[in-house]
């Protein structure tokens, strides 16, 4: 399934991106006037392969859940129970992706990859939760606030990375499947963009590993608090990361192995997720540091997916700010967000909306009998 993926991930359509180019030329406004969303309607163009291109919407958001062995090294103080109090809380509808999710009218899909506490949920009925497809996505029933859960345990959390691999490669292997089939599942019921979620405590310590091990910066430039943890702990969680770093010394051009000895579970479906709605020609919204640790090992994978990625906000996170420079994306807001969960790329979601919606709707020169200069 990853092969394939990555096989039909292609480039931007130049003709479309052209015409995108000549349509905001002609339209009532002075040249340039919006900025960073002229160049951004003209990606989604090139994703589409069509001027303009459909209006990204109904959007969903994906949120995958995991837990980390790493979190036995006190990198955090909150317990590992939270993932899946947080998986309960989101199935409710309490949390503030529930809310962002409602005011955006987008659909909330929790994919437990990897939780390690038993979720106060019933599981699923099928042999293979890993490879078990995911049940169909109500979009009405999503619209008004009733999220879905889907079951792909991998395994109940990753190891710790300092000891050890923090999963197989098939087990990142088949964590980045679970990704791709949730984006092929979620377009395939007509979502027009994907929003990235995540939930698992400790998951910015691995994220941090990834970035490092990606772009080959130090541990303390991709290493945030997280959380907000106080200087002792962050300069703790500093060391944690460089410690992994030097055990595993992964591979940049190897992304397989970089999530398998770095990575968390919800990392690599994250990246399967990017990989899957860029093989859509989908555009899929990405959130803070966990989702582009991922994407880093998306473009890793297919450099060409990097089309379909859209920085929604840069995150407080310092190594955010790294992968996004490395990925040469440019984040639509900057609110100082670190919390996760997809909450700041659906912020982001009506900025791009907006961008192609001024495509479709704004009268040319000649149209409206607008004169130029």
């Amino acid at each position: 399934m990853l092969e394939t993926t990555i096989a039909a991930v292609g480039p931007l359509d130049e003709p479309a991106m052209t015409a995108a180019r000549q349509l905001q030329a002609r339209l009532t406004k002075p040249a340039g006037s919006l900025g960073a969303l002229e160049e951004l309607s003209v990606r989604l163009a090139g994703l589409a392969g069509a001027c303009p291109p459909p209006l990204p919407t109904p959007a969903a958001v994906a949120i995958f859940a995991g837990d980390h062995g790493v979190h036995a090294q006190r990198v955090t103080p909150w317990p590992q129970e939270v993932t899946a109090q947080m998986v309960a809380n989101f199935l409710a509808g309490g949390a503030v992706v529930n809310a962002f999710a409602r005011q955006a009218g987008a659909t909330v899909t929790v994919v437990d990859v990897g939780v390690a506490t038993p979720l106060p949920v019933p599981e699923p009925t099928a042999p293979d939760a890993a490879t078990a497809p995911a049940e169909p996505v109500d979009h009405a029933a999503a619209a008004v606030g009733v999220p879905r859960l889907v079951a792909a345990t991998v395994r109940p959390g990753t190891r710790d990375m300092t000891v050890t691999a923090a999963l197989t490669r098939e087990e990142a292997g088949t964590a980045i499947e679970v990704g791709i089939r949730t984006a092929g599942e979620l377009v395939d019921a007509g979502a027009g963009i994907l929003v990235t979620g995540d939930m698992g405590i400790a998951n910015t310590t691995p994220a941090a590993a990834l970035i490092a091990a990606f772009t080959g910066v130090d541990a303390a430039e991709a290493t945030g608090r997280g959380t907000g943890v106080d200087d002792p702990t962050y300069q703790h969680k500093i060391e944690v990361v460089a410690a992994a770093l030097r055990r595993h010394s992964p591979d940049p051009t190897d992304p397989l192995g970089v999530l398998a000895t770095v990575g968390g579970l919800e990392h690599a479906a994250l990246t399967g997720l990017i990989l899957g709605a860029a093989a859509r020609r989908v555009p899929v919204l990405l959130d803070g540091v966990i989702a582009v640790s991922a994407a880093l090992a998306a473009a890793a994978f297919a450099p060409a997916a990097v089309g379909a990625m859209i920085a929604g906000h840069r995150s407080a996170e310092p190594g955010a700010t790294v992968a996004l420079r490395r990925l040469g994306l440019t984040p639509l807001i900057d609110l100082g967000l670190r919390l996760g969960e997809g909450t700041g790329a659906l912020l982001a979601l009506p900025v791009v909306t907006g961008a192609v919606r001024v495509l479709h709707e704004v009268a040319t020169f000649d149209s409206a009998g607008v004169a130029e200069k």
